[in-house]
């Protein structure tokens, strides 16, 4: 069950810009990099449309999924699981290892938490004026 359409709904969108550059960018900037930057917000938004969690904790462990999935790149985990003509599993799961891939999603998350900590804050502002202005 959705539990936040404020996550949800950037997730969706960030869902079809994934698709999209995966399946109609064939550059050397955008898909490489662009892709692995959002992806790591994707996977925030989508965590956090149906749990209530802590954003550091809830960043913390996308982006420590993201390391650990960059890391079976390196073990050539499509090839171990004989998927290595899969097309799906290629975009899902990658086939090479990159340092760049590690600081895309570090990039990503970095985003994120500076997203929620202006979004806490503008929350915080927005309850110490109501509390100072009673009706």
């Amino acid at each position: 069950m959705i539990k936040s359409y404020r996550y949800f709904t950037p997730a969706l969108l960030l869902l079809l810009t994934e698709l999209i550059i995966g399946t109609y960018v064939h550059d050397s900037f955008l898909r490489p990099y662009g892709g692995d930057f959002l992806i790591v917000i994707l996977l925030y938004c989508f965590v956090k449309s149906f749990f209530y969690t802590p954003p550091i904790k809830t960043a913390a462990c996308v982006l420590l999924f993201a390391y650990i999935i960059e890391a079976l790149q390196y073990y050539h985990l499509t090839q171990l699981l004989g998927l290595q003509h899969s097309r799906a599993a290629a975009m899902l799961l990658g086939n090479s290892f990159s340092w760049m891939d590690i600081l895309c999603y570090t990039l990503g998350i970095a985003l994120v938490m500076i997203i929620e900590k202006q979004r806490i804050m503008h929350i915080a502002h927005s309850s110490k004026i109501t509390a100072n202005n009673p009706k």
